[in-house]
This record gives structure tokens, sequence and C-alpha cells, in this order.
């Protein structure tokens, strides 16, 4: 028998983090208890499962993008593979596109480490000029901003924004990422309002998690989103149609 500290079974038992999952853990749990507890050793606050519902939601879909244009072509392909589908959907989640959550937290706490929790506003908007700066210097994209569709704004960021204050996580990291946005709009002029990237970066800073977490929620949210596009594909396709739109765009495309 193998044990880690997650867990391990035996012939008549299932053991996860020191607790039997059929007698303690089945109808007692909810799905984010059981994230916290199997990831964090622990249950989660009734503030940071409201975070972190709110994080799954978010992340679970926005209609076609890559991910899920990704997940129909390959059920397409192979229709009696869900897993194959919803596994090329989270392949993508890199820097640009569904993972960059990780990016931006880590971007927030590192423009934040020199900060007070109590910094004043200027002293937080000249950390901002240092991320961008340092960003500028390695090459490296600005985290959190822009977006190709919600050029005027994210819808999803106020949102976010309000469901912080309400659980005590507008926090500095919070403000830093705003602070990001305004210097790049009003001394770069560079129209790049906040996105959700950016909001939810914060939310997993100020939440004290590993950023690495916040790939993670998006992973496990998309999923969900990824699975109704299955389901719609099989349904009312048009992965095909996308496909055909392709070969049709350029003569060399198309199959003999």
């Amino acid at each position: 028998m193998v044990k880690t500290d997650i867990g391990y079974t035996t012939t008549d038992t299932i053991m996860v983090r020191g607790k039997n999952l059929s007698t303690e853990i089945i109808g007692k749990f909810d799905f984010v208890d059981m994230i916290f507890f199997t990831t964090l050793s622990r249950m989660p606050t009734p503030r940071e499962k409201v975070m972190v519902n709110a994080l799954l939601v978010t992340t679970a879909d926005h209609g076609i993008t890559p991910s899920s244009l990704s997940a129909r072509l390959t059920y397409i392909g192979a229709p009696e593979a869900l897993q194959g589908a919803v596994a090329t959907g989270l392949l993508g989640a890199g820097s640009v596109f569904l993972g960059p959550m990780q990016n931006a937290a880590e971007m927030l706490i590192e423009g934040a480490k020199e900060l007070r929790d109590d910094a004043t506003d200027a002293e937080v908007m000249q950390a901002a000029r240092e991320v961008i700066r340092r960003h500028k210097e390695r090459r490296q994209q600005v985290f959190g901003v822009g977006h190709p569709i919600h050029v005027d704004g994210d819808p999803r960021v106020p949102a976010l924004r309000e469901l912080s204050r309400e659980n005590g996580y507008y926090s500095l990291h919070w403000r830093l990422m705003e602070a990001v946005s305004e210097v790049l709009m009003t001394e770069h002029n560079r129209k790049l309002p906040m996105n959700v990237v950016g909001a939810i970066g914060a939310i997993i800073a100020a939440m004290g998690l590993d950023p690495l977490i916040g790939r993670g929620l998006a992973l496990v949210g998309r999923s969900a989103g990824l699975l109704a596009h299955v389901l719609e594909e099989k349904s009312q396709p048009m992965a095909r149609e996308a496909w055909e739109l392709v070969l049709k765009a350029d003569p060399r495309n198309v199959l003999p």
C-alpha cells in the first residue's frame, strides 16, 4: 500500500487527509471544502469559500475561446473520448489564455512586497510604475490589463471588486492592480483597463494563496465550461463549420 499525505486506499477504506471518505466526507463536504481539504489540508473559512466559489464560476466559460474551440475540434475527431476534448481545452492554459491569473498574482505579490498595508495612494502609484518598468526591462507583458472584446472595461471586474470588499479581500494587491492600469492609461497613453485576470490575481494574492492555485482554480472551473461546449457540440455542431472556414480561407488548405 502506497501512502501520501493526501491519502491512501485499502481493500475496504479510502482515506483523505486522515478522514474516511465514505463516512466522514461524502455528504458532509461540498466541492470547495474538498479543494481546500485536499490541497491545503484544512477547511475554508466562510469568506474564503465565497471567493473561491466566485472564481470557479467566473472562469467556467465566456463563449468561444481558444480552449473551447480546441475542445470542440478534438471532439469531432474523437467523439468517443470526452476526456481528450476537455484535456485539449485545458492544455492551452498558459500566460496568454486561461492561465495568467497565476502570473498576475505573482506580479502583484512581487510588486507589493515593499509596501505597507496602509500605503498611500502615491506610494501605490510609484510601485505600479516600478512593476511596469520591470516588466518592460524583462520584455514581459504586464498581466491583468486590456481585453480584445471588453475594450472599455471588463464587466466581471466590478462584480469581483464588490465581492472582495464584502469579504475583506479588497487589499493592497487590488489597489496595486488598479494603479498599474491607471498608470498605463494616463502616463503611457494605452487604453488598458483592468481585466478579470488582474481581479483574480489580486484576489489570490489578497487571500495569501500560492499563485499556482490561481491557475489550478481556473482549470477546475473551465473544465465545467468545456463539458458544456462538448455537449453543445454534440447537439448543435459548429466545429466542422469553423474548420471548413479555415480550409476555404486559403485554396492550399483544401483537401484533394
